[in-house]
């Protein structure tokens, strides 16, 4: 006899759920529609990610086969049990019709009745994917994480061994970003993921997962989720939808429109940058962007017009600049000169 449970896993179960914080502030930007390759086969954890090359597409493909027709059970014999107790074989798949999952599982079996202290007696655990569990006939919570994927089923045990198979309806998805058709540097690139839909306008204000980098493969429960990319640390975010389907990897690469800028303060041009000069960075709104106190500081920016700030002995200068998407350069202020609009001075890069 089982029956899905609405239990609530105690303390050290709960490290394998999703991390939940408060929403980072981001800085308002457009939204830029991500390239999302379909979905694929997802790998079994810990095995290496053979990842379609960029730009490819092909039908999604189920899970590398296990060696068992999809219907069958993996454990064809259940070994004899000690005495007094029972044997419980278990083992999980993607969903009714799909693979099984044949690694990267992580089982805890409770007693499904709590200590006078309201903790839940842990009885038994397996990082096996088809374990077997020797268990004295009662009630018990079995609980499944597969990445931050989780599912748990009230049990009852009898006289006799059987088997239970749970479904944990996972997908996984890895992250790339690019400016101007040209990948960014891992190091320059965070992603946050949020439940929901960012284009509908359902969704949730925590992050599901936060700090992640381009090519992590993140399991997920399957479902909807939008993506914030932030590229360096200044304003160049941006947001898309993706879908997680239940033994599929997908693949999605968000397109930036940024560039890096280095900002001077000088005497003359192409002189040294003065030291200990404050900046700050603003819109046309009026909106600030970034501050720094640095001779010579560098932010990443959203393209568009910009005024630069510098403060320096007392005394404040501006200038007008444009950042355009792909281009790295430099914006010189000069000190005691009348400072008019003009445009960033680039030079072709992509972010690296």
């Amino acid at each position: 006899m089982a029956e899905e449970a609405g239990f609530a896993p105690p303390a050290r179960v709960a490290q394998l759920s999703p991390f939940h914080s408060p929403a980072p502030t981001l800085a308002p930007s457009p939204f830029n529609p991500s390239q999302i390759q379909p979905s694929r086969a997802l790998p079994f954890v810990g095995a290496p990610l053979d990842a379609p090359p960029s730009g490819s597409a092909g039908p999604a493909a189920r899970i590398p086969a296990t060696g068992r027709a999809e219907g069958d059970d993996p454990h064809t014999i259940l070994p004899q049990p000690p005495a007094g107790k029972v044997a419980i074989g278990m083992s999980a798949r993607f969903g009714e019709k799909e693979g099984l999952i044949p690694r990267g599982l992580i089982w805890r079996v409770f007693a499904d009745r709590p200590e006078a202290s309201g903790a839940y007696p842990l009885v038994a655990e397996a990082a096996d994917p088809a374990p077997v569990f020797f268990l004295s006939p009662g009630g018990y919570v079995v609980h499944v994480a597969y990445g931050l994927a989780s599912v748990a089923r009230r049990i009852v045990v009898g006289e006799e061994s059987r088997r239970e198979q749970l479904v944990v309806p996972a997908g996984a998805v890895t992250l790339h970003s690019d400016v101007a058709d040209k990948p960014l540097p891992a190091e320059k690139v965070t992603y946050d993921l949020f439940e929901g839909s960012f284009l509908q306008g359902r969704a949730s204000s925590r992050p599901y997962y936060r700090g992640a980098t381009p090519g992590d493969l993140i399991i997920l429960p399957a479902g909807d989720y939008y993506v914030v990319s932030t590229y360096g640390d200044g304003n160049a975010v941006i947001q898309a939808d993706l879908a997680v389907a239940p033994g599929k990897v997908t693949d999605a690469t968000l397109h930036h429109r940024a560039g890096e800028v280095t900002l001077r303060l000088v005497k003359m041009a192409g002189g040294e940058p003065l030291l200990e000069t404050q900046w700050s960075i603003g819109t046309p709104g009026g909106d600030s962007v970034k501050e720094s106190i640095n001779a010579e500081p560098t932010f990443v920016l959203a393209e568009g017009e910009y005024t630069a700030v510098a403060r320096f002995e007392g005394k404040t200068y501006s200038k007008v600049f444009n950042v355009e998407s792909g281009e790295n350069g430099s914006v010189e202020v000069r000190v005691g000169e009348q400072v008019t609009p003009d445009a960033l001075d680039t030079q072709d890069g992509s972010g690296d």
